[in-house]
């Protein structure tokens, strides 16, 4: 049994003691974790002792208001957020400061609970954060512990298919059922969303298993010599369909043959990667740019888009596997996080390197470079 410290920061009494006796006897367990969680709750009436708490006893999980006597929880967030503690915050308001919650969030809180809440709301939240702390650890062991550890981590993610899966079936049972009425037109949100719910699971499960590929590594590596721009033309014919729908042109440059060494189905699993978040991130009427250059002993692939871009502290974080950048432009657009995280992976493999340049409304660069026959330069 683990024991997990949860620090309630709050000036209303009834809401510490609520936390603390919803808690007491709480438990959360999963198939797939090697052990329970159960929770410790501090409390603090005002942001200063919280700070303090947080500074003497380093709790896992804060669950803070934001109107409190002296400072302020903005104030204890960005605290906690400058000194890069890892604890994992969530706000709990008043429906009056629900917009407040929402900027916390923003600003670096993981959730929010709009009070007053019901034990079995808290319960739920404390579930999803328990979860969001055991892949941590899990990610942290990776470097250490190696495949077998990686595994235990996929195994988790599989076990979150069963959320979209679940939602299907409950539209397809009020669909069945006629539930909201007769006509076939009635139920055009459930099929869409639906809809949407596989398309994201297929995403998973395809990035899951390149991961997998490259993670654990092929029997046996197929280099061949292999021509990247007709790679690079069936990847653009294959992204097509998915450009034309979100509006989006694709524009290849680059004069075969361009020849090296290479695992074709590796080659692809780049392009594609490449490509997709190309189309993804751009705009209504975007372009993506794909092309191929000879450079003295590397290749240069560059892939050049008029999306949304991003910042510079955004870039540090898109390489890291299951990291998905959070915010209003992002928010409707789904993925795994894994993709780009492959494409590092497979370009060290080579011995190459990725460089990104991007500014936020202005779009992205990708640049792989891979060695021919002796590294870049």
């Amino acid at each position: 049994m683990s024991t997990l410290k949860i620090l309630v920061v709050d000036d209303e009494p009834g809401i510490r003691s609520g936390v603390s006796r919803i808690l007491r006897n709480f438990r959360v367990d999963y198939p797939f974790m090697d052990e329970a969680f159960d929770f410790e709750v501090l409390e603090a009436a005002t942001g200063e002792i919280g700070i303090e708490i947080v500074e003497s006893k380093q709790p896992d999980i804060l669950l803070l208001d934001n109107k409190l006597p002296g400072i302020q929880g903005i104030e204890v967030l960005e605290y906690i957020k400058k000194r890069q503690l890892g604890i994992i915050v969530v706000m709990i308001t008043s429906y009056a400061s629900l917009e407040m919650a929402v900027k916390a969030t923003s600003d670096g809180a993981y959730d929010f609970i709009p009070k007053p809440f019901t034990p079995q709301e808290l319960k739920s939240s404390i579930e999803n954060i328990t979860k969001r702390v055991f892949l941590k650890k899990m990610t942290n062991k990776l470097q250490d512990t190696g495949k077998q550890i990686r595994f235990t981590f996929l195994s988790v993610l599989s076990h979150e298919l069963k959320a979209p899966l679940n939602a299907i079936e409950g539209y397809l049972k009020m669909i069945k059922e006629r539930q909201v009425g007769g006509k076939l037109e009635d139920y055009d949100m459930m099929i869409d969303r639906s809809l949407d719910r596989i398309k994201g699971m297929r995403h998973l499960i395809l990035d899951l298993l390149d991961l997998t590929r490259v993670e654990s590594g092929k029997a046996k590596r197929n280099l061949v010599e292999t021509d990247l721009l007709q790679i690079a033309r069936t990847a653009m014919d294959t992204m097509r369909p998915y450009a034309i729908q979100r509006d989006v042109k694709l524009i290849l440059h680059g004069q075969s043959p361009i020849l090296m060494n290479a695992d074709v189905e590796e080659i692809e699993i780049i392009f594609n990667n490449l490509i997709s978040n190309a189309i993804k991130y751009n705009k209504e009427g975007g372009t993506v740019d794909f092309s191929i250059v000879h450079e003295g002993s590397c290749i240069d692939i560059r892939v050049v888009d008029s999306g949304i871009g991003m910042s510079a502290s955004e870039i540090d974080k898109i390489f890291d596997d299951f990291v998905r950048i959070k915010s209003e432009k992002t928010k409707h657009i789904a993925g795994s996080g894994l993709g780009l995280s492959i494409v590092k992976k497979l370009t060290d493999t080579y011995g190459g390197k990725i460089e990104v340049t991007s500014l936020p409304d202005q779009g992205s660069t990708f640049t792989v470079r891979l060695p021919i026959d002796k590294p870049c330069l």
